[in-house]
Order: C-alpha cells, then structure tokens, then sequence
C-alpha cells in the first residue's frame, strides 16, 4: 500500500497538462493509459485501449459509442461486442439495466457468439460478461454475484492481466456487503489493484477504483493519494473530476471536495448542452448534489442557494432514473434541512412535478423526511404524520421489491420523523428511543455511491435530541460518534461546542 501512495501522490503533483501525456488510443483526450489486448487488427487496438479507459472512468455513453464504432470498422471484432455490453453495465451506480439497455446488451452478446473467438481468454471475458444478461434471473443483485463469480476465473487463470485484476478488483467492490465492517472485499481489491498501479501507474481503473474502495470511514484515508491523483490521470472526463471527492468528504476537506464537484459540474454542463440540449444530464445533477453538500459544511450559504435556485428550474433530465431523482430530492432536502430551516422544509414538493417519480420510492422518501423532519420540528404535526406514514408506505414497497437497503435508508428517515412527533407531544422517552433505532440502523450500513452522505445523520439528530431535553454529556456524546463517521461536519461541530458549553464545570 506504501508503494501505491507513493506512485500515486507523484501523479498528483504533476500538473495538468494538454501534451497528451496521459492519452490512452487515438484522439486528444487525457484519458489514462489502459492496454486490453485483444485479437482484433492492430489497426483497431489503440482505440479498443482508449474505449476501455472510457469504461473505467464510467464515462459509458462515450465508451459504447467507439466500441460500436469499432464494429463498424471491423464486423470480426469479437471484443468490441463485450464492450457494447459492458458500456450498458454501471455496476456501481444505483440504477439497474432499463429493460431497453437489457436487450441492447442481450443483442451485443449475441452478435458476439456469431462470430469466431480466437482466444480462451476472450471467450472468458465474453462468459463473464454474459451472465449480467441471463433472461433466466430476473434478480439483478443476483446477476451481478454470478459476474463477480465468472471475474474471478478470469483473474485465477490469467493472474497476469492488468484489466483482468481491475475489472475483477471492480466486481468485488460492487458486491460489497454493506453490513460488511470488515470491508474485506475492498482490501482484496486494493490488494488486486496494487499489483496493477506497479505496472500501469496511469490507469485511470486503479485510481478510480482505489476511490471506490476506500469510500468508508475506515479506509479513507488510503484513497487520499489516488483522490489526488484521478483527475491528473483522466482530466477530459467528468466523472474523473468528480470522484476525488468522494474522499476529500470523508475526509472533511470541504474546500476540495467543492472544486472537485465545481469542476465536474461544468465539465458535465458543456458536455449535457452537446448530446442532450434541453436536458440536464444525470451525472451533472449527480455533482450539484455532492457540490450542494461541501457548500453547506463550508458555510458557503449564498453559492449554496445559488445552487439550490438553479436546481429548483429544472425540467427535464437524461435520463429520468435513480441518480437524478435522488439529486433532484436531496439538493432541496439539503438546502433547508442542514441549515435547520424547519418552515421552508415542510413545504417541500416533490420537483419537477412531470418526473416518475413512483418509480424511485427511495428518492421520494428524501422529500417525504424533509417535509416530515421540517413540520414535526416547526410544530405542524399533523403534516409531520402525513409524512411518517407516506414513508412507512415506501419503506414496505422497498421491502416487497427485495431492496433491502432502500427499505433501511428509508426506515431510518421514518424513526427519526416519528421522534420528533413523540418530542413535540411530550413522549420524551419514546423520541430518544426512537432516534437510538435510527442511528444504531443507519452506523451498520454504509451508504450507496450516489450519496455524500444523509440529509441529516441519525446520531447527530440524537444529539439535536439530548440538547432539547437539557443532556448535554448525552448530546456531546452523540455528536463525538457521529463526527467520527462524519469528520468536520459543520452542523455536528456547532452542537458538540454548544453542549460542552452547557457541561457542568468539573470540580478539582
């Protein structure tokens, strides 16, 4: 692992350049440098190797568009087909494969077995892609344990293959138990990626998933070298520019983590006005969120309306799944929620108003806990219950749908709303243990990838609790614990001062 910070942090102190020193294939974009041999004419590979390096920076769109142009190019092109259909797998964002993006891969994947496989290693990729579009299981989390399985034969028989290692590295940590605090999956990946960063210290897969594995309060600090590195090594891709953060947050570095989303942000924002005019891209809403976060815990109030104001004109967006959902519910919830703005919280709605959203439960119980937080602490509790119900409804249609996780962000959204009902009608007792639920669910989860973190953490609403009822050792207690999993929390910060400034004086 010291080698791995050492190559990386040297990454990160070169500055960004346009020499193309970074370029992976044809053209000028600064992708990193990735090498997937395939059988295909050499006339092909260069571009094969640029489109990979798209796919590890999950710049998707652009990746399947060159793998689709190379079949164009050349039809016998067996590998090109698996990248069609690894482009239309994001394994670690929250929105599954729509049934449309299901066929188009079924029918890359076809294509594929009409055509000659020169290699075994090839025919194993292809295997291994395969099962993440078997019509037999329907189950999606399912589907994507038999890739991991089918990856990890790739890896054992060719050991030696860098991308065998960092696709294999990225299937165990889509796979992670979140219930898991050994975090024994990310170690063997980081163990997998080491071996590829001697070889390859450019990679943009090594450092992006480095990021990835080490996005937990335990192993942040270990993605810090490659948070410094990643945009370094991808600079032309949005998402590069943004993955820094996810350990810049956990580490507290609010500074950084705003110009790593502010960055993205524009990148996305020119990008979306290229291929979807009139629409806001997903991902560009994916960085407001994360944006939206930083400025808060930064006390940057006024860019953080700025911010919220432009999101509130949203109409459309590309595409209308998960990802912008939960941005287009939490960067409002945010806005007035961690400023404590109870009035304005209740009068949330759900925005714009033409969305599905009755596909995304999960993303609707963002507005619903704001509403519901908002009217209970702002003495509106019969809107406070209407919201404690609604997500007692989103809670069980998560659970009937096997998404366990989304039934469990969501359950932890309704406790603290119904302690805060039992507060304000004087059911002391009730509230704190209420709130204990919440923060004792959501300290044995980590959160999804889509995420900086909750609108407002349990144990901290605890210590807001304590406060309340006059405990301020309970309260600074509270806030401790959740500033451990949250470093630098502004909001957490400012209780843990005012309840030590009510502690009783400690006599000699």
């Amino acid at each position: 692992m010291k080698k791995l910070i050492f190559l990386l942090a040297l990454l990160a102190s070169a500055p960004l350049s346009a020499d193309g020193d970074h370029v992976a294939g044809i053209g000028q974009e600064q992708l990193g440098t990735a090498n997937f041999a395939v059988s295909c004419s050499p006339a092909v590979q260069l571009e094969f190797n640029r489109a990979v390096a798209m796919l590890h920076s999950f710049w998707y769109d652009e990746a399947k568009k060159t793998f689709a142009h190379i079949s164009e190019v050349e039809p016998d092109c067996v590998m090109a087909q698996w990248g069609i259909a690894m482009s239309l797998y994001h394994q670690l964002w929250a929105t599954p494969p729509t049934v449309a993006e299901l066929q188009e891969g079924r029918d890359a994947l076809t294509r594929a077995q009409g055509l000659h496989v020169k290699t075994d290693r090839e025919r194993l990729y292809l295997e291994a892609a395969a099962q993440l579009y078997r019509l037999e299981e329907a189950d999606y989390g399912r589907r994507k344990l038999a890739y991991t399985q089918a990856m990890a034969k790739v890896q054992a028989q060719f050991p030696d293959d860098p991308e065998a290692n960092v696709f294999y590295a990225l299937a165990l940590i889509s796979t992670t138990d979140p219930h898991d605090k050994t975090y024994a999956q990310s170690k063997n990946a980081l163990t997998l990626l080491q071996k590829v960063l001697d070889q390859i210290p450019d990679h943009p897969g090594v450092a992006h998933y480095i990021i990835h594995a080490s996005d937990n309060p335990d192993l942040a600090s270990q993605g810090l070298a490659a948070a410094r590195a990643y945009a370094h090594i991808a600079p032309a891709v949005p998402h590069a520019l943004h993955m820094p953060s996810h350990i810049f947050i956990r580490l507290g570095l609010w500074e950084d983590a705003a110009a790593s989303n502010l960055a993205a942000y524009l990148a996305a924002k020119d990008y979306a006005k290229l291929n979807f005019p009139g629409k806001v891209w997903d991902q560009e809403l994916h960085f407001m969120d994360y944006l939206m976060y930083a400025y808060l815990q930064d006390g940057q109030n006024s860019k953080a309306e700025t911010l919220w104001k432009e999101a509130d004109k949203i109409k459309k967006t590309h595409p209308e799944n998960s990802t912008s959902a939960y941005a287009l519910a939490a960067i409002p919830a945010r806005y007035f929620i961690e400023r404590h703005a109870w009035k304005e919280a209740a009068k949330l709605s759900l925005q714009p108003s033409d969305f599905p959203w009755d596909q995304f439960g999960w993303c609707e119980a963002i507005t619903q806990f704001a509403r519901g937080l908002g009217a209970a602490r702002s003495g509106d509790l019969q809107q406070a219950q209407i919201s404690e119900v609604r997500l007692g409804v989103l809670r069980d249609a998560a659970t009937a749908e096997n998404n366990a996780y989304a039934a469990d962000q969501i359950e932890i959204q309704r406790l603290a709303v119904a302690a805060w009902i039992a507060l304000a009608d004087h059911r002391e007792q009730e509230a704190e243990a209420l709130l204990h639920n919440a923060a004792d669910l959501e300290d044995i989860t980590e959160k999804d990838n889509v995420t900086p973190g909750p609108i407002l953490p349990a144990r901290e609403m605890l210590g807001d609790l304590f406060l309340e009822l006059h405990r301020p050792e309970a309260a600074a207690e509270a806030y401790r614990s959740s500033l451990q999993k949250s470093p630098k929390r502004l909001y957490g910060q400012q209780g843990l001062r005012l309840a030590e400034q009510q502690l009783p004086v400690q006599t000699q």
